[in-house]
């Protein structure tokens, strides 16, 4: 069993405890004959919102994947509260994609059949798909075709589609890359929900701003490796490396 770090109280008011630290030994990822994630060793036990940031190619898509078990490294492991990832710690997970991922179905049959694959039955799942679309600003729309929403309508409905499977931690590629101002503060705040309730979140993302917003603890990636693990704070007031400092000013990162 996993040792309680910390409770949050879920969709269906049931605590559970996250499974932290997230721990890196030697991990490596190579793809096509090049190295991907190069050698990587990383301690996560921040509770807060931890955000994974670099330039394009850093590799940060890529360790999010590792870490959420969709692909597997080519050396190394990722273990959880001392444990390798399993099917009990993948249910524990959720993820969402920069792009949408949604079904050809309306935005409250989205929501319940994740929650069917998670054997979940009504009436329960008929009020956590009621609560997600609520948590979603998407009461409304319970009906509509999920694929003629606007792409910050489905972004969001992704984000509460996940949380209603009530994981204790949240993986995040780039959710706002392609939004709006405005539709990207209703993800954020949905975000900042989710770690006010005690969900890990670890968010991928290449804007600054957001990053300023959110984050408290950063891992700044560069040619596949963690070249800085810092809490917010010190990363953006005082980052360690040249390439960091260079990502945040805009420049050139070599």
């Amino acid at each position: 069993m996993l040792d309680p770090v910390s409770k949050h109280q879920s969709f269906g008011d049931r605590a559970v405890s996250l499974p932290l630290p997230i721990r890196l030994e030697g991990l490596t990822y190579e793809s096509a004959g090049k190295r991907v994630i190069d050698d990587i060793d990383l301690e996560i036990d921040c509770q807060r919102l931890t955000v994974i940031m670099g330039p394009n190619g850093a590799g940060k898509s890529v360790l999010l994947r590792l870490l959420h078990g969709l692909i597997a490294p080519t050396a190394g492991k990722i273990t959880w509260a001392g444990r390798p990832l399993d099917g009990f710690l993948a249910k524990r997970q959720a993820m969402v994609f920069q792009r949408p991922v949604l079904l050809r179905r309306s935005a409250a049959a989205n929501v319940s059949h994740a929650l069917g694959l998670r054997h979940i039955t009504d009436p329960e799942r008929t009020k956590l798909v009621a609560e997600a679309l609520k948590l979603a600003g998407l009461e409304e729309h319970a009906a509509t075709p999920a694929r003629i929403l606007s792409g910050g309508e489905q972004q969001r409905l992704c984000l509460a589609r996940a949380l209603s499977l009530e994981p204790d931690v949240l993986f995040l590629d780039e959710p706002t890359s392609s939004l709006d101002p405005a539709s990207a503060l209703m993800i954020e705040e949905l975000l900042l929900d989710a770690q006010r309730r005690g969900i890990k979140v670890i968010l991928v993302t290449h804007d600054v701003g957001q990053a300023r917003r959110l984050a408290k603890d950063v891992v700044f990636l560069n040619h596949g490796r963690a070249i800085e693990h810092q809490d917010s704070e010190s990363f953006f007031t005082s980052p360690h490396s040249e390439s960091a400092r260079a990502f945040l000013r805009g420049g050139l990162v070599l």
